[in-house]
């Protein structure tokens, strides 16, 4: 029985008082970083003040999209998704745990990262799969075949829809990953990214497709491009894409011959007892964290957090601690091996908030000149200082202790 449950999620308190705290200072940065003039500079004589619009905001938005669901075979999984410093959401997802028919042991899950409109991205979204015409055989060979067809019919498809709605400009990377009996197949396109955890250890991760990689450069300035500042035509940061119609118009060439090209790279493991977890996200995850960490967070949030909802909050707030700018989604999947709650590392855990609230303390040492440290500073120094038993691939980002007991230290110190 397919089950699966929808909602939002409150942002902690704790959290909006972070972004109070740091928006200013972000605000500042991303004044200078526009393109215009710094601020106090005034345009030159002659010289027309122009106003671009920043892809960012003030402060970011912070509400979270939640999923979580489960299939019949053991698979239960989580999605969280939240639009962040972006100016817009543009992040669209598909989570099917439990595919139809003859495919009732089958599992389909994707990621979808637009850019320049979220249009494309929300299309495929809701098209991509029913391009996808595998059968209940479970031969790899053909699976994948009938994968890359799916992307290309997709993008054919949508091609047709963009003309008449003007899409054209947009366009959305995706990575996907199609679960059978025996097999998990991975399809990426962009720089959305799948990565296999299995044993505690990183399995399997696909590869993003960056215009200055050697071989989607060489395709990219054979239909008549160029790669500038790592982008195409200094514009485009990805080399494979859904959508992107513009990149798409070289005469007598393929498809997938195209500066731009919606062939994914397909890949398939096979199963084991030993395989723990899989997760799907976006660039917004990929920029801030790395294959390795992200596995050894994750493997160790299992052991202290049964709610895979809360590891995905977890991760996407670790995401903007550390910088990420982006839009943020991740979808996480649990088989039958993931790591279960420890009594151990619940102890630990335990452990470890205790040690961190009196780390706080350093508060006393940071206001001894009079003034009242900011947050931003008692995590700075926090970050420079050796604490045992921080979570492997979070460090001083994930802890949400540490906000708690500076703002008790604050109203201590108050008068």
């Amino acid at each position: 029985m397919r089950t699966a449950r929808k909602g939002s999620v409150e942002v902690p308190a704790f959290v909006r008082q972070l972004v109070k705290e740091t928006e200013k200072r972000v605000s500042s940065f991303f004044k200078v970083g526009r393109g215009g003039a710094a601020e106090g500079e005034q345009p030159g004589e002659g010289e027309k003040e122009e106003v671009v619009p920043s892809p960012y905001l003030d402060r970011p938005v912070l509400d979270k999209l939640m999923e979580e669901g489960c299939a019949r075979w053991g698979l239960t999984y989580a999605l969280g998704s939240m639009q962040g410093w972006r100016a817009n959401m543009e992040d669209f997802h598909n989570c099917v745990p439990q595919l139809g028919g003859e495919l009732g042991e089958w599992s389909f899950f994707a990621v979808f990262d637009g850019h320049a409109g979220s249009m494309v991205a929300q299309y495929c979204s809701q098209h991509l799969l029913g391009h996808i015409g595998t059968g209940p055989e479970d031969n790899p060979e053909k699976v994948k075949a009938a994968i890359v067809e799916g992307f290309l019919q997709t993008d054919k498809h949508l091609h047709a829809v963009a003309r008449r709605e003007g899409w054209e400009r947009g366009g959305t990377t995706a990575v996907a990953t199609l679960i059978s009996p025996y097999y998990i197949y991975f399809a990426n396109c962009g720089d959305s990214r799948a990565m296999l955890c299995r044993s505690g250890q990183v399995c399997f991760s696909t590869e993003d497709h960056k215009p200055y990689s050697p071989l989607e450069k060489e395709r990219i300035e054979s239909a008549g491009g160029s790669v500038s500042l790592q982008r195409i035509n200094g514009s485009l940061a990805v080399s494979r894409a859904l959508g992107d119609f513009s990149y798409k118009g070289a005469e007598n060439r393929a498809p997938s011959q195209q500066m731009v090209s919606p062939e994914p790279e397909v890949c398939v493991v096979e199963r084991s007892p030993l395989d723990e977890f899989l997760v799907l996200a976006c660039d917004g995850v990929w920029d801030t964290v790395s294959n390795e960490e992200l596995c050894a967070f994750i493997h160790n949030r299992l052991q202290v957090c049964t709610d895979l909802r809360d590891v995905c909050a977890q991760v996407i707030d670790l995401c903007l601690y550390k910088g990420s700018l982006d839009n943020i989604s991740i979808i996480l999947l649990c088989f039958p091996g993931a790591p279960q709650l420890s009594p151990e590392a619940l102890h630990q855990e335990a452990e470890l908030e205790d040690l961190l609230e009196s780390k706080v303390a350093i508060y006393d040492e940071l206001s001894a000149n009079g003034e009242e440290p900011d947050l931003l500073s008692v995590l700075t120094v926090l970050a420079s200082t050796v604490i045992p038993g921080l979570p492997p691939g979070g460090g001083i980002q994930s802890r949400n202790c540490i906000i708690s007991a500076y703002y008790q230290q604050r109203e201590t110190h108050r008068p």
